[in-house]
């Protein structure tokens, strides 16, 4: 099992920047490629960015190019998410996830474990 913690979520104005933060307990940290989803109110849950085990490649949603940057830190046991130029339409639940598999994937069903999620409120 993978425990996995978000914090870093709040309310920002359009422009603004945020960081989010993942921290992983349980199994192995490099041993899971790791995930950013998002759930904004009515919609279905839609990927944002991912990155592989060992932090040397990444993968984005359209929406997420340019704007977000996806990292880790395997001595930390953490995943960030740092978001930039944030948009009223980015306003959702941020989930962290976990995949038992090394390369990035933007694939849901590719992850095992998922955090409780934290919210993103941008305001115009």
């Amino acid at each position: 099992q993978v425990q996995l913690v978000e914090s870093g979520g709040g309310l920002v104005q359009a422009g603004g920047s945020l960081r989010l933060s993942c921290v992983a307990s349980g199994r192995t940290f490099t041993n899971h490629a790791m995930g950013w989803f998002r759930q904004a109110p009515g919609k279905e849950r839609k990927f944002v960015a991912s990155i592989n085990r060992s932090g040397g490649s990444t993968y984005y949603a359209d929406s997420a190019k340019g704007r977000f940057t996806i990292s880790r830190d395997n001595a930390k046991n953490t995943v960030y998410l740092q978001m930039n130029s944030l948009k009223p339409e980015d306003t959702a639940v941020y989930y962290c996830a976990a995949a038992d598999r090394s390369g990035a994937t933007g694939v849901d069903r590719e992850y095992a474990y998922w955090g409780q999620g934290t919210q993103v409120t941008v305001s115009s």
